[in-house]
This record gives C-alpha cells, sequence and structure tokens, in this order.
C-alpha cells in the first residue's frame, strides 16, 4: 500500500468523527433557542415631565406634597426616578417640612422615597424659627413622617449650628436624633 492510501486510511475516520461531533454541536434546533441576555433591564416604560402628586391621609387633610422637573419609571424594578424633586410634608397645624434634592428614587410601593445629593430639609417651627438640615443623602418615608440618613448632616438653627454622622427626624414630632461624632456651636441669648 502506498504512503498516501495509509494516510487517508487514517485521516478519513478522524474527519469522518469530527463532522459528526460539528452536527451534533451545531443542531439545526439550537438555532430556534432564546439567547438569554444577562444584563439588566433599565430600560424606562414611561416619563413624565413636571409630575405633581398629592397626598392625603385617611381624614382627608393633606399628607404630602411631591414635585420633579422629571419623572421616569424603571419597568424591571418598578423604581421612579426624579430629577429635583420637591417634598412637603404636612404636619398637623404647623408648616410643612421642606425637603428637596437632586435626584430621587421612589421604591415600588412609595412609601420610601431616596434622596441623592444635596439633600436640604427645612422647617419653621411655632415660633416662626427656621431650620436647615443639609446631607448628600438620605431617605424618607412620607405616611410615617419620619427620614433617616448615615450621611454627614448639618443642621442650622436660630440659635447655632450642629453637625453629626447619621440622624433620624421624626419629622410628626419635630424632634431629631442624631447618631455619632455630635459636634455644635450654639449662641446663648
Amino acid at each position: 500500500m502506498s504512503n498516501r492510501f495509509r494516510q487517508a486510511l487514517i485521516f478519513l475516520p478522524i474527519a469522518a468523527l469530527l463532522i459528526a461531533l460539528g452536527y451534533w454541536n451545531v443542531r439545526p434546533e439550537s438555532f430556534d433557542e432564546i439567547q438569554m441576555d444577562t444584563t439588566p433591564d433599565t430600560s424606562i416604560d414611561f416619563f413624565v415631565d413636571n409630575p405633581h402628586t398629592r397626598q392625603f391621609k385617611a381624614d382627608g387633610t393633606l399628607s404630602y406634597r411631591i414635585t420633579a422637573s422629571k419623572l421616569e419609571h424603571v419597568k424591571a424594578t418598578d423604581i421612579t426616578l426624579l430629577d429635583l424633586p420637591d417634598l412637603l410634608v404636612y404636619r398637623a397645624d404647623e408648616p410643612p417640612w421642606h425637603v428637596q434634592s437632586k435626584r430621587g428614587e421612589v421604591a415600588p410601593s412609595g412609601e420610601q422615597v431616596e434622596l441623592i445629593d444635596d439633600v436640604r430639609v427645612q422647617r419653621t417651627d411655632a415660633k416662626n424659627r427656621k431650620t436647615l438640615l443639609t446631607s448628600s443623602r438620605m431617605t424618607v418615608f412620607p405616611d410615617k413622617e419620619y427620614a433617616e440618613t448615615s450621611q454627614a448632616v448639618k443642621i442650622e438653627a436660630a440659635n447655632g449650628v450642629t453637625t453629626a454622622n447619621g440622624m433620624k427626624a421624626y419629622l410628626n414630632e419635630g424632634r431629631m436624633l442624631l447618631l455619632s461624632n455630635v459636634r455644635g456651636q450654639h449662641e446663648v441669648r
């Protein structure tokens, strides 16, 4: 037998085996399979320019009012994104708490609003004294009239300035609990 014929007898079964393996790996039915996309779906299913929302308590009094320059709803997570959110939280017979930030995220249930970047919380007490609270991030629970943050907080009031790391604010009671590294500079009048 010739050398060429022997090589053909050796390579022919190997070639047939490779063709068979290729056929089984590239089956025509595999073209029908749906390829799974592992990237998260962040598509916006609707948006609103200049939205205004009012929430009322069970007794019919106004609980809070929120506006924004733009609202976008993320379909996959059911989170609502806000640009320049502006929230007024109303309290009995007192002026409302005024809460603002650059961005916000509203949880799917609407019970929680995450305020992000340049958060400002202003209030006026019964004696018409103003208090301004600033932070980089804050979580507000409008229905519970409660807000919290683990970020640095600065509170400017009529009688001085207080800073702290972390805070819990009970808006309905008009009191704040500062969590750590509390420092204050106050004027005695």
